[in-house]
């Protein structure tokens, strides 16, 4: 069981965590998307718009796969390039807000072509240039960084994630921001081993690759995914349960992108004080605390650093340790990550 700061302690806590330089690596921008947001994306496009109670009761789910069937529906909101630049700014103001310095946010270009027949306008370039503006804005005002990851899901078909990454490789020489791919979905439905091909292909056109991997499967999933070449593993909830595999995630410095209150939510892990963060942290592994689908889950990256200390006792240079795997762990050049490390030792 965590200890209960006092009130005054939470405070300076808090406080500490907001000033540390943070990079958040595992946040899906259709995850971000508050209640109220939807309400107000449903009154541009629904002759009966969605109330505000009606969304906050989207956003109650027990399992997995309601949380899937209400990601989906929020994502039936965003449909023009004006919601998706809304949606974008929103997210960057919040992780501002927060301290955070740097994002990999992945986009669901795998969900925009999936409702997309093959006589319909090609959708993705002006969408693509409303999160380029919204993005560029934060630079500016913000003094934020974003990288875009686009995400496949794995639970469609093949050739669908093959648009998607190549979509990625095609566009990625004439926008940096545009770092890699990810392949999330389902994983009780499809395996990486499918998408060794793609993955191949993919870093050959010098995308980074990151996969979604052992959050409602076994290791074994997590093995799969690191034999088709994936840089990073998002989720890596069961690895716990193979020792060989937790040590060679440590030999090898596999960054994780680790979301506990999202496994507490989706119902794969128990509470937030049995998630093995701690034990992966204690065995050496990179990892890196995340939000993952911050306004589905109610827990932003700031809060989660928060309950690290309550719920598994990290102290205040663990959370500091914490903040430097996210900088190290991010696909940054070596030149940006030297500076924000320095910024983080810093930070009394």
């Amino acid at each position: 069981m965590g200890k209960k700061p006092m009130a005054s302690d939470q405070h300076d806590l808090e406080d500490f965590i907001r000033r540390l330089p943070k990079a958040e690596l595992h946040l899906h921008l259709e995850g971000t998307i508050l209640p109220s947001t939807l309400v107000e994306l449903s009154a541009r496009h629904d002759a009966r718009p969605i109330t505000l109670p009606e969304a906050e009761a989207l956003y109650r789910f027990t399992d997995f796969t309601g949380f899937l069937e209400a990601f989906k529906a929020v994502c039936q909101q965003l449909i023009g390039p004006e919601d998706y630049e809304l949606a974008a700014w929103r997210m960057m103001q919040h992780l501002a807000a927060q301290g955070v310095v740097h994002a990999e946010v992945f986009v669901s270009v795998g969900v925009v072509y999936h409702w997309t027949t093959s006589s319909e306008q090609e959708p993705f370039e002006p969408i693509f240039a409303s999160l380029e503006r919204a993005r560029e804005r934060a630079v500016r005002e913000l003094g934020l960084s974003i990288y875009w990851i686009f995400d496949a899901v794995r639970h469609f078909t093949v050739e669908e994630a093959e648009r998607v990454f190549r979509k990625a490789a095609e566009m990625q020489p004439h926008y940096p921001s545009i770092i890699g791919i990810g392949l999330g979905g389902d994983e009780r439905r499809a395996g990486s081993e499918p998408f060794r091909a793609l993955y191949a292909e993919a870093a050959c056109a010098g995308l980074r690759l990151t996969n979604h991997a052992g959050e409602t499967t076994g290791p074994e999933a997590i093995r799969e995914a690191l034999a088709i070449g994936s840089e990073r593993i998002g989720h890596a909830l069961s690895a716990v349960k193979d020792f060989y595999l937790v040590e060679e995630l440590k030999e090898r410095g596999i960054p994780l992108e680790l979301n506990p209150t999202s496994n507490v939510r989706t119902g794969v892990c128990h509470s937030f004080a049995q998630h093995p963060l701690r034990h992966y942290f204690d065995a050496g592994l990179l990892v890196t605390l995340n939000s993952d689908d911050p306004a589905f889950f109610g827990s932003d990256l700031a809060n989660e650093f928060l309950l690290a200390h309550t719920q598994q006792n990290f102290t205040r240079e663990e959370l500091r340790r914490l903040a430097a795997n996210s900088i190290n762990a991010s696909f940054l050049p070596a030149l940006n990550k030297a500076e924000w490390l320095f910024q983080i030792d810093s930070i009394k």
